[in-house]
């Protein structure tokens, strides 16, 4: 009797998706199968190859979180069909690795199409990974020599201005809502990623530097990611007023930051000016 599943079609999708170099096998020229063969995933993860016949036609159920870890292993599965691959196995997921920090080709291509944006990308733990060059005009700033990556957490709880920086402003209400966002998606990031010392290290440093912090992580509340508002103040053009929207890729565990002004404003003429000078110097 077959077992009512969607983990046998997925298993063969995730197989036929990867070849055989990806996971470090010969290629010959007499392969019939565009990715791997079920003797070779078998192998690979350590069982029978007529067990993983029966998972791939429903057959049998309830694999090992061994077996399934090896799958994941194996199939080169990103963070999303990990998680959906154990939750098709009836399996609790366990704890990853460390917090992700590769921008897939795809997303990088969307990003270099948005230099008149001012956008930054970061990990899940809000490590900055990239910025563009009219976010590093508008922002200003460079993090001191050997200081390890940006944390945006770190920089609005704990950090001073870096020299040469623009300062950001928040009204009581909007300063309130961006900190809870932000501690609520930094709880989500220790939650998924119990065993990066860095997160760990990140949140033990943030309860001790800032009271608040400490406050608000206390209150295991959950706050979706949203729009928020500042000011930049910057050194040569003065305030700009800006909204911030920040778009999650789930299947890299990334966040990417965009400023916008509002059309026909003070703002948006002033937000020109730093994208024309970045232009000038690009050009």
């Amino acid at each position: 009797m077959s077992i009512p599943t969607e983990l046998g079609p997925a298993l063969r999708a995730w197989r036929e998706r990867i070849g055989p170099a990806d996971v470090g096998l010969p290629v010959t020229a007499n392969r019939r199968v565009p990715g791997l063969r079920r003797e070779e995933l078998a192998v690979m993860a350590g069982i029978s190859v007529d067990y993983l016949v029966q998972l791939e036609q429903g057959r049998a159920g309830n694999p090992s979180p061994q077996v399934l870890g090896a799958f994941a292993q194996t199939l080169r599965l990103n963070a999303v069909d990990r998680e959906l691959l154990y939750r098709l196995a009836g399996s609790v997921v366990p704890p990853s690795g460390s917090v992700p920090r590769e921008v897939p080709p795809g997303v990088q291509r969307m990003i270099d199409r948005m230099s008149d944006t001012p956008l930054a990308v970061f990990t899940a733990a809000w490590d900055i990974v990239q910025t563009n060059a009219l976010w590093g005009e508008l922002f200003g700033g460079r993090a001191e020599p050997g200081a390890g990556p940006a944390n945006l957490v770190w920089g609005h709880f704990a950090a001073p201005t870096p020299a040469g920086a623009s300062r950001i402003e928040r009204d009581a209400a909007h300063a309130d809502a961006f900190e809870r966002m932000m501690v609520s998606d930094l709880r989500r990031a220790a939650d998924r990623y119990p065993d990066d010392r860095a997160v760990l290290e990140l949140i033990g440093g943030l309860r001790e530097a800032n009271p608040r912090f400490a406050d608000l992580w206390t209150r295991y509340e959950t706050v979706p990611i949203g729009r928020s508002r500042k000011t930049v103040v910057h050194a040569e053009v003065g305030e700009i007023v800006l909204d911030c929207d920040i778009l999650t890729i789930e299947r890299a565990d990334l966040h990417i930051v965009l400023n916008w002004a509002a059309p026909d404003t003070g703002a948006a003429q002033k937000l020109a000016v730093l994208r024309d000078r970045v232009a000038t110097a690009a050009g």
